[in-house]
């Protein structure tokens, strides 16, 4: 069986292959592009050179056309001769085993696509029992419908040796269907034992949350890199590993936060991503229940990203699909030191992009509806750190009175009268 090996992907050379469709034109590939490359720099490899195609749709076969795929072919080639070896093609979207198969017989190079780019970052970043449980279960849920693939050199014998006649071909293709079926079997034995693994780790979660006592809980949750664990270091007091790499959370991290005398719990949940695989999602269910069953989510977005406002609707489609749409929220809009605008000229009447309006002209666009629901700030400069500290006081304490409203707690007012 194939494993999926963190080392085979780190310092090796890459080439991004994307595709330019009706749904999803350049500037937009250029973005998911722009995402990949951050991806495959994250899993440790260095992109060389990138692809796209103008289609209707991807080619079931190759995903690219036959032409495209002849010009990523030469390219290799040409970087072999000159002895720089590329390590691998990674494409956009999801492949098939059909896909993947006829695009590694003309490449002959390795392979990757957008899901197991990520299940290898995952698995790289994966530390606890938890986490390493869920990456695996993603994994060979990902490897089950892609095992043809692994036997087709069994396949190429029994064709060669068996053309001669029908029954020789069949039966020398017997071994492998044999060992893929008993692949198949090995997998899915492990993926019911990794699942039952993972209903006693949510059994013990379950627990020690009940166990928290009577406080509000708050969830960090958004894209991946907005700065969720940096907020909550800020908050906590905590030293939560915090980096400019994507996924470097993926376990939850619960502390218990006090804002004024008024104490409540905070999670740092793993972060969102377009295309993230559904066996990722399902796999990572008992630790997005802390997103489940917290009181308020704060939502952190990174303004200084060109394509904000899509990562805010990756994120909330997410939510909905968890069932968290309905919950309390507020929108965090992080990084605001990074915010960067073109000034225009004064005779240009050209209609105002992300690019250059200013980031007092975008608080008062759709933003502006949101008012408390919509703070501005800087975790890494701690600027307006006060002011969030004081709107999320007010909220938790409304929250902590509607739930428990006969608990006998002590806030700041009451003790000062």
């Amino acid at each position: 069986m194939k494993e999926f090996v963190l080392s085979e992907v780190k310092a090796e050379t890459a080439i991004l292959v994307g595709l330019i469709t009706q749904e999803q034109d350049e500037a937009k590939t250029k973005e998911y592009l722009d995402e990949l490359e951050f991806l495959a720099d994250t899993a440790g490899a260095v992109t060389v050179k990138r692809f796209t195609q103008r289609v209707g749709g991807p080619s079931k076969t190759t995903y690219v056309g036959k032409g495209k795929l002849e010009e990523i072919r030469r390219y290799i080639r040409q970087e072999e001769e000159a002895d720089r070896e590329i390590g691998m093609v990674i494409f956009d979207d999801e492949l098939t085993a059909k896909q993947i198969r006829n695009i590694e017989l003309e490449l002959k190079v390795k392979i990757l696509d957008r899901t197991s780019l990520i299940l290898d970052i995952f698995a790289m970043r994966a530390q606890t029992a938890n986490a390493k449980t869920q990456v695996e279960l993603a994994q060979y849920r990902y490897m089950l419908p892609r095992l043809q693939r692994l036997w087709t050199h069994l396949e190429r014998q029994g064709g060669g040796s068996g053309s001669g006649g029908g029954k020789g071909s069949v039966g020398l293709r017997g071994p492998g269907e044999t060992q893929l079926e008993m692949d198949r079997r090995i997998i899915l034995h492990r993926i019911t034992l990794l699942k039952q693994r993972l209903i006693e780790i949510d059994k013990q979660k379950t627990t020690q949350r009940k166990s928290r006592g009577r406080l509000i809980r708050v969830a960090l949750v958004g894209y991946t890199n907005v700065g969720k664990s940096t907020i909550m270091n800020l908050l906590a007091k905590s030293d939560v590993f915090a980096e400019n790499k994507l996924f470097a959370t993926l376990d939850t991290t619960v502390r218990k936060v006090v804002v004024g005398n008024l104490p409540f719990l905070l999670a740092d949940t793993v972060g969102f991503i377009r295309k993230l695989p559904t066996d990722l999602v399902d796999s990572f269910k008992s630790t997005l229940d802390e997103t489940r069953e917290a009181d308020l989510l704060l939502h952190v977005v990174d303004i200084s990203h060109p394509d904000f406002e899509e990562q805010i609707q990756v994120v909330e489609h997410t939510l909905a699909d968890l069932g968290c749409s309905d919950k309390p929220s507020m929108i965090i809009f992080n990084k605001i030191d990074a915010y960067h605008w073109v000034d225009k000229e004064p005779d240009d009447l050209t209609p105002p992009t992300k690019e250059n309006v200013t980031l007092d002209e975008l608080k008062k666009t759709w933003m502006a509806k949101l008012d408390e629901n919509c703070l501005f700030l800087s975790a890494k400069e701690k600027t307006n750190i006060d002011e969030f500290r004081d709107v999320l006081y007010r909220k938790v304490r409304e929250l902590h009175v509607q739930k428990y409203p006969y608990n006998d707690f002590l806030y700041p007012e009451e003790e000062e009268g």
